[in-house]
């Protein structure tokens, strides 16, 4: 029987070869005498001179030890295109340009067997989470917890289809495949010739239908092209263009923004795209000059009232922005968090369909407040019927808090759970609609949460409303509403959301929908009068003007 070999192959653009795929600055040798390469192929060797590991001076080994690195990088033309198979560690060598930064993912999706898979590496943009996950038996895709609707498939093992099983059994792929075959090296061209059908075929649309909704931008020739059209809008000071804070803060500590980078900031009570533009008209800088580089270094910093760092973001981290490109008809592409995410349009299309249906006109007061609990309190206070329970806790003994809602009233015979909040941003709309999700959960299965809320409820309410409420509570009569509090014009409907979060927001109605509990959208108008900022105090915690 043949020995089975492992190879780590890389399929590289039109126009890459072995002359122009390698970094300048590689320590490859291709001055070898090789006599069973492929016809056409090249073959670049590492091999690194001897040298101690870190660990003999660290426990002070006195015994000779060293160590060498060696590795190999065969360039291999097939049907007009060039594979690079990659042997040890120097796929750096690679220029990040070079090669297909989807060919493995694609490849193993069309010939892997859906029904026999074995792991898988995902993302879920929206709350940032990055997660493998590892099944002992071979399964189904949806074993995996793989939500096709939020989640980003960044890498998938499994077994092959039996067409394929002469070639390799197993494959894992990502930007590269990784497969074990008994191919020999005269074979190795007929072996990436199908591996080429493979990842040019849509076979895959059918086995795995929707699986590349969403999918990062990895190319770094087309993150150029979408950086260029990011700047583009940016000198145009386009309205598309926000910016925001990209993490889960807490608004009730009364936080401030002031920028880095150009010089010395003022402190703004909010955080505005147009602030970092006076930032920088004050500064002299013209917008036309500045480059993504400057937008990586200047900073978005967030202070306490008498200006005094708490936290620093890069700028270019913390712009949210969509747009197209004219090389790629019916796709959207997202920045979030600093990575360019691409979407089909169709998928955008569907995620409207479902979601603005759920939209509804504000029944809550404008917001007009320094924040989300004052807001809350003055909403419970100016009204009688509603109860503000903003961080109260009704889980059982033991568990984590969950809080019930931010408000709680009466509205169309239904007990309306209102949950708000004052952000644009994916993660923490994420976290919202999570929390909406999870306090009705836990009031469906524990049944010491529905008394705690109803004692809440209670301690609030006079009897008369409390004992309506209260029923309709007992008798699950709810629904969750979910009010994002905006300055954007509530006739947009589910585009007024980030991309994330309107995928967030689906993922959420689908968890209510099966709960039989109905969900809603509203969004209450921003009437907080922007302040134009106020000139920073010169301590020894200010701001630097550099990051």
């Amino acid at each position: 029987m043949a020995k089975s070999r492992a190879f780590s192959i890389y399929l590289l653009k039109e126009g890459y070869d072995a002359a122009n795929a390698l970094r300048e600055d590689h320590a490859l040798d291709d001055d070898i005498g090789a006599q069973g390469l492929p016809e056409g192929a090249t073959l670049f060797v590492l091999d690194s001179d001897p040298r101690p590991p870190w660990w003999k001076s660290y426990f002070n080994v006195e015994k000779n030890l060293t160590q060498v690195n060696k590795g190999a990088l065969v360039f291999l033309p097939v049907g007009g295109r060039c594979f690079a198979l990659s042997f040890g560690h120097v796929a750096h060598n690679l220029i990040d340009s070079s090669y297909e930064y989807d060919f493995g993912l694609r490849v193993t999706l069309n010939c892997l067997d859906p029904h026999k898979l074995k792991s898988t590496d995902t993302l879920d943009p929206g709350a940032a989470k990055r997660q493998r996950t590892q099944l002992p038996i071979e399964s189904e895709l949806t074993l995996f917890d793989f939500d096709r609707d939020s989640t980003i498939l960044r890498s998938l093992t499994g077994k092959v289809r039996d067409e394929h099983k002469e070639l390799f059994r197993h494959a894992t792929g990502g930007s590269n495949l990784r497969i074990s075959t008994d191919v020999e090296a005269d074979r190795l061209a007929a072996l990436c010739e199908k591996l080429l059908d493979l990842y040019q075929s849509e076979e895959y649309k059918a086995a795995f239908p929707d699986i590349q909704n969403i999918m990062p931008v990895r190319d770094p020739a087309q993150i150029e092209a979408l950086n260029g059209r990011l700047l583009a809008a940016f000198r145009a000071r386009n309205p598309d263009l926000n910016l925001t804070v990209p993490e889960i803060i807490n608004y009730s500590d009364n936080l401030y923004a002031a920028f880095a980078g150009a010089g010395r900031s003022r402190v703004y009570d909010d955080v505005y795209i147009g602030r970092y533009y006076q930032y920088l008209d004050e500064h002299g800088i013209d917008l036309n000059a500045l480059r993504v580089e400057e937008l990586r270094r200047h900073a978005l910093v967030l202070t306490d009232e008498d200006g005094n760092s708490r936290d620093r973001y890069s700028i270019f981290k913390s712009l949210v922005f969509d747009t197209t490109l004219e090389d790629a008809q019916g796709e959207t592409f997202h920045l979030c968090e600093g990575n360019w995410y691409r979407i089909d349009d169709t998928y955008i299309a569907r995620l409207s369909a479902y979601l603005d249906p759920l939209c509804e006109d504000s029944d809550l007061p404008p917001y007009d407040h320094p924040s989300e609990g004052e807001y809350n309190a003055a909403v419970g206070a100016g009204d009688a019927a509603i109860a503000c329970l903003d961080t109260k806790n009704i889980s059982p003994d033991g568990q984590s808090a969950v809080e019930p809602c931010d408000l709680l009233a009466v509205r169309d015979g239904v007990a309306a759970f209102y949950h708000v909040k004052v952000s644009t941003l994916s993660a923490q709309l994420s976290h919202l609609f999570n929390q909406g999700v999870n306090a009705i959960e836990l009031m469906r299965l524990e049944p010491q949460a529905v008394d705690k809320l109803e004692a809440l409820i209670r301690e609030v309410l006079a009897d008369g409303d409390a004992d309506a409420m209260v029923t309709l509570v007992r008798d699950r009569k709810c629904r969750i509403v979910f009010g994002i509090v905006t300055r954007k014009d509530p006739a947009g409907r589910s585009l007024n959301l980030p991309l994330f979060s309107r995928i967030s927001l689906m993922r959420g109605m689908k968890a209510l929908q099966l709960m039989d509990v109905p969900g809603r959208v509203i969004f209450i108008a921003d009437q907080v009068v922007a302040a134009e900022g106020r000139k920073k105090k010169r301590k020894k915690k200010d701001v630097p003007d550099e990051v």
